[in-house]
């Protein structure tokens, strides 16, 4: 056993920045997952500003001057963020409202066509089971809506929260823009002074989460785009809701494209029946889906090391158990910086073993 961990630690902390590194990391996390919620603003802008620097970086090159560059897209930022709460904002509201009201009659006929299913396949689904899957339906339904009712009165301290971080994540995401050579400056002066191993890694990582963190900005900005357009012109219900949580779905590769494809298929079925137009819904949605995966990610994360399925489904579950739904949505850019770093990590040659004496 002795001899097996000191061939480990030969192999992958024999470097002195190995071992400085793997401390940081290792505490790191400890801090994120015990002050994570209280420092949650602070996370946020920093990845805001991360995928924002992607930009300022190119109008650099461009020749456009530092502060011109911050300002300009800080200021894309907030116009952006703006649309977002008085425009988007109030539409998803309304349209979830609404749905919430029309839950009752989707139970009913979701209960009507549930019902004829023992009659026309009784050796696949029995009565029993109908009954339960109904019944459950309508406790989740029963759930939602309620929440949905005393939403005003229960969530008014997190709607105070929520407009301190509509405050603070936009200053905090201007002066990371800005100071960022100050900060990174700041940090590097508390690591060893020659850090080759430490720069390679830290390249490795920059180089993937942000290509990877960048390029789902702009596929959720895409898929999300094009889903509610082509929504409206099917006339499909609810489309700035679906085509947000279409949007959504992609930062969760496979699972979510899954998931959603539920919400889109009940809402289309109750909304035009088995009619073409439930068709033609279905396959300009498929269409969507197949464009998404076979042409737009390749585009655009074709610097970008791919993650096994196993790995996205692993990532999620452990994630999402440490940090909910937050977990969730950060699983698949923690699992592709980890993979960064095990990448960029230095690995020793293993012990030679002893001559055996003739």
């Amino acid at each position: 056993m002795v001899r097996i961990l000191r061939g480990l630690a030969h192999k992958y902390f024999s470097d002195e920045e190995a071992v400085i590194l793997f401390l940081l990391l290792v505490t790191g996390t400890i801090f994120v997952i015990w002050f994570g919620a209280m420092l949650a603003p602070a996370i946020a802008s920093l990845i805001v500003a991360f995928i924002l620097q992607g930009l300022v970086s190119k109008l650099n090159r461009m020749g456009v001057p530092q502060t011109v560059a911050v300002i300009s897209v800080f200021l894309v930022f907030m116009g952006v963020l703006i649309g977002f709460i008085f425009g988007l904002l109030p539409l998803i509201w309304t349209q979830v409202s609404t749905l919430a009201g029309e839950a009752p009659r989707i139970i009913r006929e979701l209960q009507s066509y549930l019902s004829l299913l023992p009659q026309e396949y009784p050796h696949l689904v029995s009565e029993e089971a109908v009954n339960l899957i109904y019944a459950e339906i309508s406790a989740e339904v029963g759930h939602a809506t309620q929440w949905l009712v005393s939403f005003s009165l229960s969530s008014i301290p997190d709607l105070v929260a929520l407009l301190i971080y509509m405050v603070l994540v936009p200053i905090l995401v201007f002066f990371f823009l800005k100071d960022r050579e100050l900060i990174v400056n700041s940090i590097g002066r508390l690591l060893p002074p020659q850090r080759p191993m430490m720069v390679r890694i830290w390249h490795e990582v920059n180089l993937q989460c942000a290509n990877y963190v960048r390029g789902k900005a702009v596929e959720i900005l895409i898929v999300g785009g094009t889903t509610y357009v082509a929504f409206k012109l099917l006339g499909m219900p609810y489309a700035a809701l679906l085509s947000l949580l279409v949007g959504l779905s992609v930062v969760i590769p496979y699972i979510g494209a899954a998931v959603v494809t539920v919400p889109v298929a009940v809402i289309g079925l109750f909304a035009f029946g088995w009619s073409s137009q439930f068709i033609w819904i279905m396959v300009v949605y498929g269409i969507i889906q197949a464009l998404d995966g076979n042409v737009l990610v390749p585009v655009l994360f074709s610097e970008v090391n791919n993650l096994h399925p196993v790995v996205i489904i692993v990532a999620v579950l452990f994630f999402g158990g440490i940090w909910g739904l937050w977990g969730v949505f950060f699983a698949i850019p923690l699992a592709t910086m980890l993979k960064a770093v095990f990448a960029a990590w230095p690995v020793q040659e293993d012990i030679p073993a002893p001559a055996q004496e003739a």
